[in-house]
Protein backbone atom coordinates (compact mmCIF):
# COMPACT_ATOMS: atom_id res chain seq x y z
CA UNK A 1 0.00 0.00 0.00
CA UNK A 2 1.25 3.15 -0.67
CA UNK A 3 1.34 5.54 2.53
CA UNK A 4 1.91 9.37 1.91
CA UNK A 5 3.09 11.01 5.20
CA UNK A 6 2.32 14.95 5.36
CA UNK A 7 3.59 16.83 8.49
CA UNK A 8 1.98 20.08 9.07
CA UNK A 9 3.77 23.27 10.52
CA UNK A 10 6.89 20.98 11.52
CA UNK A 11 9.22 18.25 10.74
CA UNK A 12 8.81 14.84 10.46
CA UNK A 13 11.79 12.52 11.44
CA UNK A 14 12.30 9.22 9.68
CA UNK A 15 11.52 6.89 12.37
CA UNK A 16 8.32 7.55 13.09
CA UNK A 17 7.29 8.23 9.53
CA UNK A 18 8.97 4.41 9.69
CA UNK A 19 6.37 3.87 12.16
CA UNK A 20 3.45 5.07 10.14
CA UNK A 21 4.35 3.00 7.26
CA UNK A 22 5.09 -0.24 9.76
CA UNK A 23 1.40 0.27 11.43
CA UNK A 24 -0.48 1.22 7.95
CA UNK A 25 1.06 -2.02 6.22
CA UNK A 26 -0.46 -4.09 8.96
CA UNK A 27 -3.82 -3.03 7.65
CA UNK A 28 -3.94 -5.12 4.28
CA UNK A 29 -4.08 -8.15 6.12
CA UNK A 30 -7.69 -6.57 7.13
CA UNK A 31 -8.81 -5.83 3.51
CA UNK A 32 -6.18 -5.88 0.60
CA UNK A 33 -7.55 -4.05 -1.87
CA UNK A 34 -6.63 -0.48 -0.48
CA UNK A 35 -5.27 1.75 -3.05
CA UNK A 36 -3.44 4.42 -0.81
CA UNK A 37 -3.45 6.16 2.54
CA UNK A 38 -2.88 9.65 3.37
CA UNK A 39 -1.28 10.33 6.63
CA UNK A 40 -1.64 14.12 8.02
CA UNK A 41 0.65 14.72 10.88
CA UNK A 42 -0.53 18.31 12.75
CA UNK A 43 0.52 20.18 16.33
CA UNK A 44 -1.87 21.94 17.32
CA UNK A 45 -1.25 25.12 19.14
CA UNK A 46 -2.77 24.63 22.53
CA UNK A 47 -1.87 24.58 26.08
CA UNK A 48 -3.61 20.82 26.23
CA UNK A 49 -0.67 18.21 26.73
CA UNK A 50 -2.95 16.35 24.09
CA UNK A 51 -2.23 18.59 21.31
CA UNK A 52 -0.72 16.05 18.46
CA UNK A 53 -3.48 15.42 15.67
CA UNK A 54 -3.45 12.39 13.15
CA UNK A 55 -5.83 12.39 10.55
CA UNK A 56 -5.53 9.20 8.18
CA UNK A 57 -7.48 9.36 4.53
CA UNK A 58 -7.80 6.14 3.34
CA UNK A 59 -8.62 5.17 -0.65
CA UNK A 60 -10.69 1.83 -0.78
CA UNK A 61 -12.43 0.88 -4.42
CA UNK A 62 -16.02 3.03 -4.14
CA UNK A 63 -14.55 4.47 -0.55
CA UNK A 64 -13.00 7.10 1.27
CA UNK A 65 -12.48 6.32 4.92
CA UNK A 66 -11.54 9.29 7.09
CA UNK A 67 -10.26 8.58 10.76
CA UNK A 68 -8.74 11.69 12.97
CA UNK A 69 -7.25 11.25 17.03
CA UNK A 70 -5.89 13.70 18.79
CA UNK A 71 -3.39 12.27 22.01
CA UNK A 72 -0.13 13.52 23.67
CA UNK A 73 2.03 11.53 20.79
CA UNK A 74 1.81 10.69 17.73
CA UNK A 75 2.20 7.37 18.24
CA UNK A 76 -0.19 6.70 20.15
CA UNK A 77 -2.80 8.41 18.03
CA UNK A 78 -1.71 6.49 15.08
CA UNK A 79 -2.07 3.06 16.68
CA UNK A 80 -5.82 4.68 17.98
CA UNK A 81 -6.38 5.74 13.99
CA UNK A 82 -5.00 2.11 13.24
CA UNK A 83 -7.69 0.14 15.41
CA UNK A 84 -10.33 2.43 14.25
CA UNK A 85 -9.66 1.79 10.59
CA UNK A 86 -9.57 -2.06 11.44
CA UNK A 87 -12.88 -2.07 12.35
CA UNK A 88 -14.05 0.14 9.05
CA UNK A 89 -11.69 -2.00 6.74
CA UNK A 90 -13.15 -5.39 8.75
CA UNK A 91 -17.07 -4.08 8.05
CA UNK A 92 -16.46 -3.37 4.57
CA UNK A 93 -15.42 -6.58 3.74
CA UNK A 94 -17.69 -8.23 5.49
CA UNK A 95 -20.50 -6.08 3.65
CA UNK A 96 -18.92 -7.01 0.25
CA UNK A 97 -18.75 -10.87 1.33
CA UNK A 98 -22.76 -10.23 1.84
CA UNK A 99 -23.36 -8.95 -1.65
CA UNK A 100 -21.42 -11.72 -3.39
Amino acid sequence: MKVNVHAVNFAVDGKLVGFVQERMDKLEKYYDKVVCSDVYLKVEKTSDKENKVVEIKMNVPGDDFMVKKQCKTFEEAIELSAVSLERLLVKRKEKMRTHI
